[in-house]
């Protein structure tokens, strides 16, 4: 009976130690051949990434994303046919818990805004260096947001400045009014960037549990759900 016993613990410690070592699994719909195969190659250089799939187009990308339900997807938005934005909508639909790492090699705002709000983790034009794309995949997969840091400040500029409380431009009144404090405007400025709470941290020279504790009261009291919805106000109603 013991050794019965011994033997289902090992197992189970086995089938536990398996999940863990597990890689991301990864499929990416990109039309452009030559992408697809340098995208494939570069993740597939990491142990701990595995691109299971590719597609050219996104009828195709649906299938295999059904198919296979990766931890990652790499939706490039220019796709013939149905193109990227649309595709992602379809794949949010399936509630499947895929991550979408949008890529492009465009950095046009409402592009930006377009794909976050279709239900994007991540923003990437494809000059990525191959190391922090992997990077990215790895934050990704575990629930963390992204925008690429030239096309978050792109963004960023091309949006009207407001005042350090908080209110839009031509309001008289209190609406539009978000009341973070100072050094929650400073949070979310970096949150926008595309910083982790450990880079946040690094930038104001706080612990990584303060900046947690911002980022969390700044979801709060702009009344959204994850990083990517904080962003994603921020930036359409210019509060940085």
């Amino acid at each position: 009976m013991l050794a019965i016993y011994e033997s289902g613990v090992n197992d189970m410690t086995q089938k536990a130690a398996e999940i863990q070592t597990k890689p991301i699994s990864v499929i990416i719909v990109e039309d452009f051949k030559l992408t697809r195969v340098g995208l494939r190659c570069a993740l597939n250089a990491n142990d701990d990434i595995n691109v299971v799939a590719e597609a050219e187009d996104a009828v195709e990308g649906l299938k295999l994303i059904e198919r296979h339900r990766p931890d990652v997807i790499l939706m490039d938005l220019g796709l013939p046919g149905m193109n990227g934005i649309e595709a992602m909508v379809k794949c949010k639909e399936m509630n499947f818990d895929s991550k979408i790492i949008a890529l492009t090699s465009h950095d046009r705002c409402e592009e930006v805004i377009a794909a976050l709000t279709s239900g994007a983790s991540a923003y990437c034009l494809k000059d990525i260096d191959p190391n922090k794309l992997a990077d990215v995949v790895r934050d990704v997969s575990t629930g963390v947001c992204w925008i690429d840091p030239m096309v978050a400040q792109m963004t960023l500029n091309s949006l009207p400045k407001i005042d350090n409380v908080g209110i839009l431009p031509n309001k008289s009144n209190t609406e539009g009014r978000v009341p973070l404090t100072e050094r929650e405007f400073e949070v979310l400025k970096h949150l926008v960037s595309g910083k982790s709470n450990t880079e946040i941290a690094k930038e104001l020279i706080v612990s990584v549990h303060t900046a947690k504790a911002h980022v969390c009261s700044i979801l709060q009291k702009m009344c959204v759900n994850d990083r990517v919805q904080a962003a994603v106000k921020a930036v359409k109603e210019g509060m940085v």
